[in-house]
């Protein structure tokens, strides 16, 4: 379902063009694998892989784990593409239509008091929430806000609804009017949604068109819009700096617009958005968002590329009118001569093979762990006090749902499972004959066939796990909310911790 507009007055073409700069090279490297402690079940084969062998004899059903184990989940009919938290609680997100068919309509709010057993408190059911969530379900603490747009398909319009956590485990609407009522849309599109760091300004971005939208949340009651811009064809997720002047956006097609916002954070008139530099690269694409951090006060930033196993890339942003490309986060089945591989087993799992979706670290400065949804790898955890040598110490790939697809009405993967080829590792693909490291021979399995009708024998998780202490809270696309808990033993929460998502 998509919605007309209107656009407001400051709206217009992109505002300066920035240095362009494009990086050709695809990293070759994967992190160090993690040594795997008491009471795990480890992979059976590459690093983030499920081999063929293990989906068709149904092993992935019971899922693999190193050094991070289930402490509590919730299931429902599904995770949803991407979750957000406050203090004891989690809102899943709600992907349309499946959501509407219940029981638990639009987004599911949890209270996760007791890990081992989260409680259903309520149900979101405004417009927005019903109309499906996808990327812009996200939470701002210092303003104890969560906001959602509606997306029912890639790109939504129109619909934004705002919500006090002072009680998280019964979220209060603060707009009923204007981004609530569907009568009163608000003028924007949206696909991906994060707020700026202080909470009173909330972006969204739209896939198709590239539209980038900045509401003021100054009165939560009222959103409003005060600047619209196109500063690409296909824009995507997010980072937001420290004090809100710069938005480092994802384009599509693989790569990085730096937007220097300091007009719309400080409420100028008519502000304008000067793109300060663009930069595109061959190693991944979908790029879906990015973490502004700082090691020794030095400006870097986390990017996630969502498809083509790009991986996560280590930004060096001081000057960020020239980004640049300093180390590249990978696991062994996004490596170009594992490419064959990778098309073997995740052949009937859907369009996603093994990428990176959305991450987050443990504190915004000097973070010590990067904790990611790795899509059908699971949930990934990385050691990064060193950015530059970057190891796994522990992961979880919950027990696949083979067969449940009817059952999983809100679960993306399911509603996506009547496509059973990667199509997203394409580009991927392509690169890594063109490399000469592909086989196609090594891409055959007994899966090869399965180019329709996808069996659900991975999850899909896309969310970005939640710093909890020692635990991490996230949710996947078929088994829904988990609370896990990272051993003791490869991993100790700093004092300041702070999970840093970047908007």
């Amino acid at each position: 379902m998509m919605l007309a507009v209107a656009v407001p007055s400051s709206a217009g073409p992109p505002v300066g063009g920035g240095i362009v700069d494009h990086v050709g090279r695809i990293a070759d490297t994967a992190a160090g694998r993690a040594e795997c402690g008491p009471g795990s079940s480890p992979e059976t084969g590459l690093q983030g892989d499920i081999p063929a062998a293990d989906r068709d004899s149904r092993r992935s059903t019971l899922g693999y784990n190193c050094n991070l184990t289930k402490v509590g989940g919730y299931s429902g009919r599904g995770g949803g593409i991407t979750s957000a938290g406050f203090d004891h609680c989690v809102y899943v997100g709600s992907l349309f239509p499946g959501n509407i068919a219940g029981p638990a309509q639009g987004v599911q709010v949890l209270d996760v008091t007791d890990p081992a057993n989260p409680i259903l408190s309520e149900t979101l059911t405004e417009p927005a929430m019903l109309a499906g969530t996808w990327e812009t379900l996200k939470v701002n603490n210092p303003r104890k806000l969560l906001v959602g747009a509606g997306v029912p398909l890639l790109t939504g319009a129109g619909l934004l609804s705002v919500y006090d956590l002072s009680d998280c485990a019964h979220p209060r609407l603060l707009n009923p009017g204007p981004g609530t009522d569907p009568l009163q849309l608000l003028p924007i599109t949206a696909h991906e949604g994060g707020f700026s760091p202080d909470g009173f300004t909330y972006w969204t971005s739209g896939v198709a068109p590239g539209l980038v939208n900045a509401v003021d949340l100054t009165d939560p009651s009222h959103p409003r819009v005060v600047w619209q811009g196109m500063p690409g064809l296909a824009m995507h997720g997010m980072g937001i700096s420290d004090d809100g002047n710069r938005v480092y956006l994802s384009d599509n097609m693989g790569g990085l617009v730096v937007l220097d916002s300091s007009a719309v954070q400080r409420r100028d008139p008519n502000p304008q958005v000067p793109v300060l530099a663009r930069m595109t690269w061959n190693d991944g694409w979908a790029t879906q968002h990015s973490i502004p951090i700082t090691y020794d006060g030095h400006h870097y930033l986390f990017t996630v590329d969502e498809a083509g196993s790009g991986g996560v890339k280590l930004i060096d942003v001081e000057d960020d009118t020239r980004p640049r490309i300093v180390n590249t986060v990978k696991l062994e089945i996004n490596l170009p001569e594992n490419q064959d591989s990778a098309i073997a087993s995740s052949m009937g799992g859907g369009v996603f093979g093994y990428d990176a979706h959305y991450c987050s670290t443990d504190r915004p400065h000097n973070p010590t762990a990067l904790a990611c949804g790795w899509v059908t790898s699971g949930i990934r955890v990385f050691d990064i006090r060193d950015p530059f040598d970057v190891r796994e110490i522990a992961y979880y790939n919950p027990p696949a749902q083979t067969g449940r697809n009817l059952e999983l009405w809100n679960s993306p993967h399911a509603w996506a499972s009547i496509a059973g080829i990667p199509l997203l590792a394409g580009p991927a693909v392509i690169t890594a004959l063109t490399e000469g490291k592909f086989d196609p021979a090594q891409a055959l399995s007994a899966r090869t066939g399965m180019v329709v009708g996808g069996d659900l024998s991975g999850d899909w998780c896309f969310s970005g796990p939640l710093w909890r202490g020692n635990q991490l809270w996230t949710s996947c696309a078929d088994n829904a909310f988990l609370a896990l808990d990272l051993d003791p033993a490869v991993y100790t929460p700093p004092a300041d911790q702070r999970s840093t998502q970047g908007s």
